[in-house]
């Protein structure tokens, strides 16, 4: 284990108690007053809201998901108590059911070569596999959604598999998924004048179907896209013609920042701009139309800062935690029932990207050695870096993590963050009424210069000691990130309380 894999990783082991120097102060400190309501209004953020996206390829590797890999079972505890492990991704299109060990790999339907999509390669998935997963699920308190591969699958061989998974899994199967981004399916799966929604609908059906004839009360998720929204609204309008129509639970999408890494408008500057996350909103929005017009949930089970695998110096870095608390806390104030940060081993991430990274070649041509562009995770938007044998939380998994402690809260609907960027300072706020009676708060300064001088007034007569933890790294590029929790509360004084949010952090406040 390398010297610098050692300090990530002793920072990743204290999550919640790491003790390092905040933010230094910016140059000036805007004022701003925040009046939190005292009624919750808004939506449940869910208890198991946190969630990470892995390959299914990452199946073909037994011992990876495995309660005998006690290290990554540390960091799935360490990063949420309750949480929900996605499996799907690039090659799970690729994957095949091998039920018996001398089960022969069938013969698949021939897929398009196209430059920057994955080459069919594919990957046998085993009972022994599976049968880990569920110890691996068991040991780490998680729950799963498992994808069934629809690219190059037949509704028998989908059938067996889902039937299998469901009697391993058990109570921590929530939900199938069948296809991955099929809204991208006529670059090289289908044929691209004929592929549609309704055409993917068609097809998802037969499998569903098929599924159901073996799998007492399945039920989905769908239709996992990557990016055509309107794919959602087109689905959900067909939606109430579908007879018989499978237990679907959950309206299912991606989302990416931007990329690949060589795009030079994936940069820190914008990835934190305001900007951003009113795009976010918009696609929330289309999302939430077409849940509701379905009656089911939403769930974003794949995406991170940067595709293809992330760029080094924003990816993975401390603007990524950042980030991750805002898109997450942002769509579970839009009744999202959680996020899924895609992640995992490099070798089976770049398979899924095309064979490599465009981080790496990037770092190449910045004059990088092979030496210092191995002591970057791999893939860079991991949440869950492997450096020799440890597992360690990278900064995108802190902010994530971050985020997920308001989980079980009501959201409290109040326009917070709008006020604070009318004062000039490009930050955010969330506020959740907690269980018996405590309100929280999360401030989210991305601004790279300007320190926040919040005044929360929680009502005239409101009294209660005040916790916090501060979300901290040195600077926004850093590759590292902590969560810090004061050693001693403050107190409410006539139901107000004051507190610094130093540009580039957060800040955690909790009224108990």
């Amino acid at each position: 284990m390398t010297t610098i894999s050692r300090r990530r990783f002793l920072a990743a082991t204290a999550f919640s108690v790491a003790a390092t120097r905040l933010c230094p102060q910016g140059q000036s400190q805007t004022p701003v007053t925040l009046s939190i309501p005292p009624e919750a209004t808004g939506p449940l953020m869910p208890a198991d809201f946190v969630g990470l996206s892995y390959e299914v390829a990452q199946l073909s590797s037994p011992a990876f998901f495995s309660a005998r890999n006690t290290g990554l079972v540390r960091a799935f505890k360490a990063l949420a108590p309750r949480g929900v492990l996605r499996l799907g991704g690039n090659t799970g299109e690729f994957a095949w059911w091998k039920p018996t060990p001398d089960s022969s790999e069938p013969e698949h339907p021939r897929a398009r070569e196209v430059v920057g999509e994955p080459k069919p390669l594919y990957y046998a998935v085993t009972p022994e596999a599976v049968r880990n997963l569920a110890a691996f699920l068991d040991a780490t308190g998680w729950t799963c959604l498992y994808g069934i591969n629809m690219g190059t699958n037949t509704p028998g061989r989908a059938a067996q598999e889902a039937e299998f998974v469901a009697k391993t899994l058990g109570p921590r199967l929530q939900y199938f998924q069948i296809g991955n981004e099929a809204d991208l399916f006529g670059g090289h799966l289908r044929d691209p004048q004929t592929w549609s929604a309704g055409a993917y609908l068609n097809q998802w059906l037969t499998l569903a179907r098929a599924i159901g004839a073996r799998v007492q009360d399945a039920r989905f998720g769908m239709p996992d896209i990557a990016s055509n929204m309107s794919w959602l609204t087109q689905i959900a309008g067909q939606w109430s013609a579908v007879e018989n129509p499978p237990h679907v639970t959950t309206l299912t999408h991606h989302y990416y920042f931007s990329g690949p890494a060589t795009n030079p408008d994936v940069s820190i500057p914008n990835l934190l701009k305001p900007a951003t996350m009113a795009k976010v909103q918009t696609m929330a929005d289309t999302a939430a139309a077409a849940a509701a017009k379905m009656g089911i949930r939403i769930r974003m089970t794949e995406g991170n800062t940067c595709y293809r695998g992330g760029k080094p110096g924003v990816s993975d870095v401390f603007a990524a935690a950042l980030w991750a608390a805002d898109y997450s806390l942002l769509l579970a104030g839009n009744s999202y029932s959680g996020v899924n940060l895609h992640g995992g081993s490099g070798m089976f991430v770049a398979n899924s990207v095309g064979g490599f990274f465009p981080g790496d070649q990037l770092l190449k041509e910045q004059g990088a050695t092979p030496e210092q562009i191995a002591a970057h995770p791999h893939p860079f938007y991991t949440p869950i870096a492997s450096f020799g044998s440890a597992y360690v939380l990278q900064p995108v998994a802190y902010g994530l993590g971050f985020a997920g402690s308001l989980s079980g809260g009501e959201f409290i609907q109040a326009d917070l963050s709008s006020k604070i960027q009318a004062a000039g300072v490009n930050a955010t706020a969330y506020a959740v009424k907690l269980t018996r009676g405590q309100t929280s708060v999360i401030v989210l300064n991305k601004d790279a210069e300007n320190d926040l001088a919040l005044r929360l007034d929680f009502g005239a007569g409101r009294t209660g000691a005040v916790e916090s933890a501060a979300l901290h790294a040195p600077a926004l590029d850093s590759r590292e990130a902590h969560i810090t929790r004061s050693p001693q509360p403050g107190y409410l004084k006539d139901g107000k309380f004051t507190a610094l949010v130093p540009h580039a952090s957060g800040l955690r406040l909790t009224v108990v």
